[in-house]
């Protein structure tokens, strides 16, 4: 019986769950956790048995909890979570452990956007301009260098938090004026990319990506952070064989080559620049969010989150699989704060693209509005013709309205 260590704050977060899940149905294991909450209901079944810590954010904590675990069963075999902001942490407890898997360096060059994109720079890999600002004469020198629009964020950051898109001189000071760049506060400054934003997801196993597909923003997830009214779209078109995606193709394989991952789940997000040139955007050593392993897997009509487990735990992959369908998610979100009061359209909705939505999750009535891209709920359609998927989404978006009070 092997022992497989997740390491998550939260597991019952949905889409957390749906990984764990994934990692119960492998063939003789012993599913252990380490948490910040404990698991409930369904995650009692599927987890064989927890340590709670007050930080699952904490190497140290973590390595103390996977060695009560050791204790009581024995040497663990993989120690593996999903979040981007524990990749580094969990890499930490394999390496004290002994256990394989990708090394704290790694975890680093995919976590820290600075230092991946020095490396991919030194590669020769098409990227932003970026600087590591440590003072206001930096943003400035930057400023010089790269001109406007810019961005700043944080050098580990992800999901679009905390990331301010800054068009000129004025709008430097005030984002300089929050957040303060100095040592140990650290911002990272890019060029801003332009053109169609797009992600690149690969599944590794031995080094090398066997698996991949391409999703495309409809509009980008910087744009969406800064508006939170827009409801937006990520699809999956159904084929991505073409010569327009060869270029995407050749550098997404050589940025997880290059940064040394072993074995998992990547999320790139790339630009096809006005010039049809592509640049990288960022890459990160886990799965991505925004519902992609989802749609990506009704793609396929293959399980993404299973295929995740194989590669992690048994250094497997199960595919080639047929792309079959073309499918997309809808983000519901609206103008105004507070709470969701009501959401219009819905019946509409349903009339008119009923018959190819695979899966839907409404807004809850009462309930905050979320600070997420994600929005307070999604809808996810599927069709073989992308154009058909593509026309349905559109529809969702513009029929469905969240209104708040």
């Amino acid at each position: 019986m092997r022992n497989v260590v997740f390491i998550a704050p939260f597991p019952m977060i949905a889409t957390t769950f749906r990984f764990a899940k994934a990692l119960a149905t492998l063939q003789g294991i012993r599913l252990l956790g380490v948490f910040q909450e404990p698991p409930h209901g369904e995650g009692q079944r599927v987890f064989d048995d927890h340590i709670v810590v007050p930080d699952a954010l904490d190497a140290r904590q973590l390595i103390a909890g996977v060695d009560a675990l050791r204790k009581k069963y024995g040497h663990p075999d993989r120690i593996v979570g999903i979040l981007e902001n524990l990749q580094v942490q969990v890499a930490q407890v394999r390496e004290h452990f002994g256990i394989p898997g990708a090394s704290a360096a790694v975890a680093d060059r995919f976590r820290d956007k600075n230092l991946m994109k020095d490396e991919l720079r030194r590669h020769g890999i098409p990227c932003a301009r970026h600087k590591l600002l440590r003072s206001d004469e930096d943003a400035w020198a930057f400023a010089r260098e790269a001109g406007f629009p810019q961005v700043l964020k944080p050098p580990s950051g992800a999901g679009c938090l905390a990331t301010y898109r800054v068009d000129d001189p004025a709008g430097l000071t005030a984002v300089l004026r929050e957040v303060r760049p100095g040592p140990g506060r650290e911002v990272l400054a890019e060029e801003f990319l332009t053109g169609e934003e797009h992600s690149f997801e690969t599944i590794t196993v031995g080094g090398t990506p066997r698996f991949h597909s391409i999703t495309r923003y409809l509009p980008g997830p910087l744009e969406v952070m800064r508006n939170s009214w827009i409801q937006w779209v990520c699809l999956a078109p159904r084929d991505i064989s073409g010569r327009e995606y060869d270029a995407a193709r050749r550098v997404g394989v050589e940025v997880v080559q290059k940064l040394g991952l072993d074995a998992g789940f990547t999320h790139m997000e790339w630009f096809r620049r006005p010039d049809g040139t592509v640049a990288v955007g960022e890459i990160a050593m886990r799965p991505p969010g925004a519902q992609i392993v989802r749609i990506t897997s009704l793609a396929y009509d293959a399980d993404l989150y299973r295929a995740w487990a194989r590669a992690v735990v048994d250094d497997a992959y199960d595919g080639p699989w047929e792309r079959k369908y073309a499918v997309g998610v809808a983000f519901l979100r609206g103008t105004g704060s507070g709470r969701v009061a009501v959401v219009e359209g819905v019946e509409a909705a349903q009339r008119a693209v009923g018959s190819l939505v695979v899966e839907a999750k409404l807004p809850v009535i009462g309930a905050p509005k979320s600070s997420s891209y994600e929005g307070d709920g999604y809808a996810i359609v599927r069709h073989p013709s992308t154009e058909v998927a593509l026309a349905a989404l559109k529809t969702v978006i513009e029929t469905v309205r969240v209104r708040y009070q």
